[in-house]
């Protein structure tokens, strides 16, 4: 099988870089990855055993943020690396201060895997929910290098637990311990063999409490809302923005807020010709003399600032449900906004207990996110109270995983390995 997965790395890479020709997505995987060896070894001494974190994406940053900010509290001069899989992850978050470096994720081989863990030397590794690359934690594993999984979620329909997913139980096997997001990630882990896990939650809860607590104001989207009741569509995809298109036209007493996951200028154009009364933010920054309260849908077209766009919210609205998968509803759900999205919300442990518990409703068409709005617009600060008190009950994570890795970095205390 290892034969296999080498050509499949392979595969992809070539494939990417085809696609890099007029795909910026894939241009910035490519550009971001040349010359990186040289560029670490500019950047980092691995005299200073830093802490490797890894994360695929910008949504996973913001679930380890919390463990890397408290280590570093903790333990003020350890260096923190980060790398990342995804453009989306490394070109927004590229430049931050608290990072000693930051940098993209070589694709996973084994002279890769070699290079970038001798270039960096860390004391520990750890890496968030999804990211298992064989290369990276086989050697790892070699250099009796610590890695661990944290926010991991694990399901009985992913490979690890088919009769042919043997190869991937192997990756499984090279990690120390697993914090995970709940009970059936523990036992099912348990069905393989891995007994190297803990119930620790998603840190994701800690993160969008403290968020909520230290929200920063933004005067010209309080400008636009004024008295207005306001509806925030977070990570929109068109799928969602037709959808919430019908509610501005049921209900002009409410004010619009779209920030669509996709920020590209003919994504932006189309929103604004789907909306041909709607106020893009840049517009509204640049010119002065707009008067934001004669619009009734704004249109966010940068990236960063939807964490703080709920504040400003009564309803939610999470995009993605219609394609692979809904988006964060933790961020709004943290500041006491009940949430709508899509039908495609299976694989996401909070937005099921969120709809069980009455703060969240999966809508399929016009007719069920007319009807979702009309109950949240009834009662809304029961819903909110109930989404709200859901994230401030699952706090805890980031403490408990910063307990049990302490002693990893405060001592050289023998910790267990995987197969060689």
């Amino acid at each position: 099988m290892l034969w296999l997965y080498n050509i499949g790395i392979q595969l992809y890479g070539l494939a990417v870089r085809l696609f890099s020709v007029f795909n910026t997505k894939a241009s910035f995987f490519i550009k971001g990855r040349k010359d990186i060896f040289q560029n670490i070894k500019k950047t980092i001494d691995p005299a200073d055993r830093p802490v490797w974190f890894h994360f695929a994406s910008l949504g996973e940053f913001e679930q380890g943020r919390p463990v890397f900010e408290k280590l570093l509290q903790k333990f003020p001069d350890k260096k923190i690396v980060i790398t990342f899989f995804s453009p989306s992850g490394y070109e927004i978050r590229k430049h931050y201060a608290q990072a000693a470096g930051i940098f993209y994720l070589p694709l996973d081989s084994a002279s890769n895997a070699k290079k970038l863990i001798a270039a960096f030397n860390p004391e520990i590794a750890i890496f968030t929910k999804y990211e298992y690359w064989y290369h990276y934690f086989k050697e790892l594993n070699r250099k009796h290098i610590p890695l661990f999984i944290i926010s991991g979620i694990f399901r009985p329909d992913q490979i690890f637990f088919k009769w042919y997913g043997s190869f991937n139980r192997k990756i499984l096997s090279f990690v120390n311990h697993f914090f995970v997001q709940n009970e059936e990630s523990v036992q099912l882990l348990k069905t393989i063999g891995i007994d190297r896990a803990s119930l620790s939650g998603d840190t994701r809860f800690d993160r969008v409490a403290e968020n909520a607590t230290a929200a920063k104001k933004i005067a010209l989207i309080a400008d636009f809302c004024g008295n207005a009741p306001v509806f925030i569509g977070g990570s929109t995809w068109p799928e969602d923005e037709r959808l919430i298109y019908g509610l501005t036209k049921l209900h002009p007493d409410w004010k619009f807020i779209l920030a669509p996951h996709e920020i590209d200028q003919s994504h932006i154009k189309a929103i604004q010709t789907q909306f041909p009364d709607a106020l893009t933010y840049s517009k509204l920054k640049d010119e002065a003399q707009v008067d934001s309260s004669a619009h009734q849908t704004l249109i966010i077209d940068n990236i960063g600032m939807l964490s703080a766009l709920y504040a400003y919210g009564r309803i939610a609205y999470i995009g993605g449900g219609f394609g692979v998968g809904i988006h964060n509803t933790l961020e709004a759900a943290a500041f006491g906004i009940p949430v709508i999205f899509g039908p495609k919300y299976d694989k996401f442990q909070e937005a099921k207990d969120l709809v069980a518990l009455g703060a969240a409703q999966s809508i399929e068409n016009q007719t069920s996110i007319n009807n979702a709005f009309e109950t949240f617009r009834k009662n809304q600060e029961s819903a909110g109270f109930i989404a709200k008190k859901y994230v401030a009950d699952k706090k805890g994570a980031t403490d408990q995983i910063i307990s049990y890795i302490m002693p990893y970095l405060a001592s050289s205390l023998p910790c267990q390995q995987g197969p060689q």
